[in-house]
C-alpha cells in the first residue's frame, strides 16, 4: 500500500498543466454512461430504469484538461439515488469536485406506462423516451423535463381529395418543458397524445384497431396542427414557464418526413 501511495504521488497530473492557446471550453466531460436511475411513477410509486447520462463542466483556458474519472466517481456516490430530487445536488457536487464554474447533465431513459385498449380493455406496457436536463452555474440554474411520444396522424388534405380513405402515419412528438412546481410525466404524455389524430398502443385487438383507425380518420391533422395543439394546451397551464415542441411525421406515401417546431419565447 505504501509503495502504491508513493507511486501515485510521483505521477504527473497532465490535466492540471497549463495550456497556452487561451481558449475556454464551455463543455467537457463524459457522454453515454449507462446507469440505473429512480423515477417517480404515479401508479407504482417508483420506477427503476436504465438511463444514458452525459455530464459536463466548463474548462478555463489555463487548464489543459479535466479529470474524467471524477464524473463517474460522483455517479457512484449517488448510486440508486439519481432522480429529479437529487439532480441539482449532483451538479453541485460535480462543480465542487472539479473546481468548475458550471456543470451540465443530461439523463435519457425509457419510461413505461400501462395503457388500456379503448374497446377490449386489454392492458399492456407502452414505452416512452423521457429526459431530464439541466445546468448549475453562477449565472443560471436550469432544469427541463422532456418526453418523446409516438402518435398517429391522418393527413387532412389526403382525406379531402380522396374518394376512399386517407394516408396516415406514425409520428413522434418531442415536448420539453420548464416548470414551477412538480408534475407527473404521465400528464405530459397524455397532453401530447390528446393533441394528435390518435394514440399508439402496444396491444390492440381487432375491435380496438377499428376504433382507433376510425377515430383518427375523423380527426385529421397536419404536423403543424399537432405542435400548435400541444402548445395551446401548455399555454393554458401556468405551471409551464417555457416549452419547445417538435413533431415529425414519417410519411407513408412520401420518401421524406414532415416536420414542425414551436417554442415559447421566455
Amino acid at each position: 500500500m505504501r509503495e502504491l501511495l508513493i507511486a501515485e504521488t510521483a505521477m504527473i497530473d497532465i490535466q492540471n498543466q497549463k495550456d497556452n492557446r487561451n481558449i475556454d471550453i464551455q463543455k467537457v466531460g463524459v457522454k453515454g454512461i449507462k446507469y440505473p436511475v429512480v423515477v417517480l411513477d404515479r401508479a407504482n410509486g417508483m420506477q427503476h430504469v436504465n438511463a444514458t447520462i452525459n455530464i459536463y463542466v466548463d474548462l478555463p483556458h489555463r487548464f489543459k484538461g479535466t479529470h474524467m474519472s471524477r464524473f463517474v466517481e460522483i455517479l457512484n456516490e449517488f448510486r440508486g439515488q439519481i432522480s429529479i430530487k437529487t439532480f441539482h445536488k449532483i451538479l453541485q457536487e460535480v462543480k465542487d469536485k472539479l473546481h468548475a464554474e458550471s456543470a451540465h447533465m443530461d439523463i435519457e431513459f425509457p419510461y413505461f406506462v400501462e395503457k388500456t385498449a379503448p374497446v377490449s380493455e386489454a392492458k399492456s406496457l407502452m414505452e416512452y423516451t423521457c429526459s431530464f436536463s439541466g445546468q448549475n452555474s453562477i449565472s443560471r440554474t436550469d432544469f427541463l423535463v422532456g418526453v418523446v411520444v409516438p402518435v398517429t396522424t391522418v393527413c387532412p388534405c389526403s382525406k379531402e381529395i380522396s374518394n376512399l380513405g386517407a394516408h396516415n402515419q406514425r409520428s413522434m412528438v418531442t415536448a420539453k418543458v420548464r416548470f414551477k412546481k412538480f408534475f407527473w410525466i404521465e400528464d405530459l404524455i397524455r397532453l401530447v397524445e390528446d393533441s394528435a389524430s390518435g394514440e399508439v398502443y402496444s396491444l390492440l385487438k381487432r375491435v380496438d384497431e377499428k376504433f382507433v383507425t376510425e377515430k383518427a380518420h375523423e380527426n385529421p391533422m397536419f404536423v403543424e396542427d399537432v405542435v400548435r395543439n400541444v402548445a395551446q394546451k401548455l399555454n393554458a397551464n401556468d405551471n409551464f414557464t417555457w416549452y419547445s415542441v417538435e413533431a415529425e411525421n414519417f410519411e407513408s406515401i412520401h420518401n421524406h418526413s414532415a416536420y414542425a417546431y414551436v417554442e415559447k419565447i421566455s
